[in-house]
């Protein structure tokens, strides 16, 4: 865990995040998908997502935005928020599941639409934790001293993954789930080891915990030609629903003690957002009962690694001079803790 103090300043000075047009209700996306009356009512009940934006035309299948042109749109907008220019920025790092291709990274042409040239860039492949991760990239590239402004970026698309050919109906549970489960989106923020009056990271961890455990989840690549066996997307619902909450639980314990932190000094918690129904269940386990909660995904859909960025979209304007906050992510592909601390100052 890197745990910063008063002397290794670094502070967030802007945030952006983008979605991919309208949101989309789940009574539309059953209707989309040629799914029955009762999908609606199943799909909050057993999922609790009310919500998602996609980037993706529901009517033909075709693709309307890339992980990019979000990228591009959350990059400008929190550059804007730090009231900086893309020639301010020394470094970009960018977590995604899903970039748009193999090659040129996603994270390249980002830079390159907002004419940041002559800087490291870093491309993280990885899931729910890779805007943690990115983060974490980030501060310790500051911390060297030998960069002073990060842009970080993370985001997913989820366009490759939807077959317009495909029989919904058909689809078995664990298959269908991940229709409503899933959106799209892409978000990014300015860390900054300059002055600035935003609030400052505290800590940051990412860690690997999945020694011998079977995936959680996979997700394959197979790009324009759709050869693949089996879904593009599985989940494995029941590992998930029982290792989610204790390993969030042990994050923000984790977090607490490293920092000399109490639970009942935090103001805001930001849990791991899975889905509006596992949300509550994670949000219990994590205890710190007096801290409110940030949570977004019953209106975003589970957008990935763009996630924390509009948990934290919700947050900063909330913040109060001496307000403490934690954030959780948890990576089920092979089982990944995260998670970071924020502290506003006068």
């Amino acid at each position: 865990m890197l745990v910063l103090n008063r002397e290794q300043d670094l502070r967030i000075a802007g945030l952006g995040t983008a979605s991919p047009g309208p949101q989309i209700d789940n009574a539309t996306l059953g209707r989309a998908m040629g799914l029955g009356p009762m999908w609606e009512q199943w799909a909050e009940a057993f999922v609790g997502t009310k919500y998602r934006h996609l980037a993706v035309d529901l009517e033909t299948g075709e693709p309307r935005f890339s992980l990019a042109d979000l990228g591009e749109t959350a990059g400008r907008r929190a550059l804007a928020a730090a009231g900086l220019e893309p020639s301010d920025v020394d470094v970009v790092v960018m977590g995604t599941a899903m970039p748009d291709m193999l090659m040129p990274t996603t994270v390249n042409v980002v830079a390159d639409r907002l004419g940041i040239d002559q800087v490291p860039t870093y491309q993280l492949q990885s899931g729910c934790s890779g805007a943690v991760q990115a983060l974490s990239v980030a501060a310790g590239l500051l911390l060297s001293g030998s960069h002073g402004t990060a842009l970080v970026l993370g985001g997913d698309v989820s366009a490759k993954l939807v077959d317009p050919d495909m029989d919904a109906a058909e689809l078995p549970p664990a298959q269908l789930v991940n229709l409503m489960l899933f959106g799209d989106g892409a978000g990014a923020l300015v860390l900054t080891a300059e002055p600035s009056p935003g609030p400052a990271l505290r800590a940051v961890f990412t860690k690997l915990v999945g020694l011998g455990r079977e995936p959680g989840q996979t997700l394959d690549w197979y790009g324009a030609s759709r050869r693949f066996d089996g879904p593009p997307v599985s989940e494995d619902y029941k590992a998930i629903e029982a290792a989610v909450p204790e390993m969030a639980a042990e994050s923000a314990e984790g977090l607490l003690y490293g920092l000399d932190w109490k639970p009942d000094e935090l103001a805001y918690i930001l849990p791991p957002q899975l889905s509006g129904r596992m949300t509550a269940k994670i949000r219990e386990r994590m205890g710190a009962p007096e801290a409110r909660e940030v949570s977004c995904v019953e209106e975003t859909g589970n957008n990935g690694n763009a996630l924390v960025f509009f948990q934290l979209a919700r947050l900063l304007p909330k913040l109060a001079a001496g307000d403490r906050a934690l954030g959780v992510a948890i990576e089920s592909s092979k089982w990944i803790k995260s998670g970071f601390a924020l502290e506003a100052t006068a």
